[in-house]
């Protein structure tokens, strides 16, 4: 007797972005729907795609607590699925499948992907990149990375990854790690062996996640946007430093402030590759970290930020506990 054909069921949720978009005489907007996207590519043998349209538009026009929603929606549909594809806009995606590692549980592939072309254009990007992502979604391989971002051919884990262009095609890279998985002829090849810790635990789905504020630093920042942050109510702060984590002494005094007033900081390099390690005095990172914050590895400021809110709902007490932990499970490289 023949095996019977094993077949893997997807769930395609479509959110929006430039994978969707068409022209309009006011610029680009979202409006192809997941069933559009779906039909310009073509479904691999023994996968069966089941299209959602969870929203239609923009990343950038996101809020925090769609971003969540959407996490949301992704683990709903695990449920009754082998695996989840998400389309989304490239603007906030390395923020929105971090977000998701932070949050869902389980083994089954997660991958986002998306487009750098709209849906009209001549010669659009999107059908290879859902299609690649759909080829990666029902492979072995996909499983043990967590949620993953598929662009271009190649795959990343969601820590580290970032948008590197903003028109070219190869939109996305993860500076001093790379990727994970690659894409070549309808196959997927292993890069990296699979490793994640898992979710922050604590976390229930649709949580309302507090607000964190990135401030970014230059020649001649002083406190005063920190202080803003504070008195709008920021539960912390992510500083986008210097070089290798490094302020001036008038930001230290601010985050020193912040401290007393029990608003934890992390801080994070506005440069797109490397660890932050506090080394300086006068103003640098070693007395950023005498003043209470914690330095955050290689994380993104726009990713550190999400593990900060999250981080505030495991333990509102102690989230830099929280963060501490999380950064030492999960080892760069």
């Amino acid at each position: 007797m023949r095996g019977r054909t094993v077949v893997v069921t997807l769930q395609l949720i479509a959110t929006g972005g430039t994978i969707a978009s068409r022209s309009t005489p006011d610029g680009l907007r979202a409006a192809a729907p997941a069933r559009e996207l779906l039909a310009r590519v073509p479904v691999p043998e023994g996968v069966t795609v089941t299209p959602q349209d969870v929203a239609t538009r923009g990343s950038f026009a996101w809020s925090l607590g769609d971003a969540v929603g959407v996490v949301d929606m992704i683990g709903k549909a695990l449920a009754d699925a082998d695996g989840v594809v998400v389309t989304h806009g490239t603007d906030t995606m390395e923020e929105s499948v971090f977000l998701a590692s932070l949050l869902l549980e389980g083994d089954r592939p997660v991958v986002f992907t998306g487009a750098q072309r709209p849906f009209d254009d001549p010669a659009p990007d999107g059908p290879a990149n859902l299609r690649d992502a759909i080829t990666v979604a029902a492979s072995s391989l996909a499983r043990g990375h967590g949620p993953l971002l598929c662009f271009d051919g190649q795959v990343f884990a969601a820590r580290g990854v970032r948008k590197v262009d903003t028109l070219g095609s190869h939109a996305f890279d993860a500076p001093g790690r790379g990727p994970v998985l690659r894409v070549a002829a309808g196959r997927v090849l292993p890069l990296a062996a699979p490793h994640r810790v898992g979710p922050l635990a604590g976390v229930r789905r649709g949580v309302a996640l507090p607000r964190v504020d990135v401030v970014s630093l230059y020649v001649g920042a002083d406190g005063a946007l920190l202080r803003a942050a504070m008195a709008a109510g920021a539960a912390g702060v992510v500083l986008a430093a210097f070089g290798v984590g490094n302020a001036n002494p008038a930001v230290v005094d601010a985050v020193a402030e912040l401290g007393r007033a029990g608003i934890p900081v992390l801080v994070c390099s506005r440069v797109q590759s490397g660890p932050v390690v506090p080394l300086y005095t006068g103003g640098g990172g070693a007395d950023l970290a005498r003043a209470g914050a914690l330095f955050a590895a290689d994380l993104s400021p726009w990713q550190a930020r999400l593990l900060l809110s999250t981080a505030l709902v495991v333990d509102p007490h102690d989230p830099l506990r929280v963060v501490r932990e999380y950064l030492g499970t999960h080892i760069p490289g």
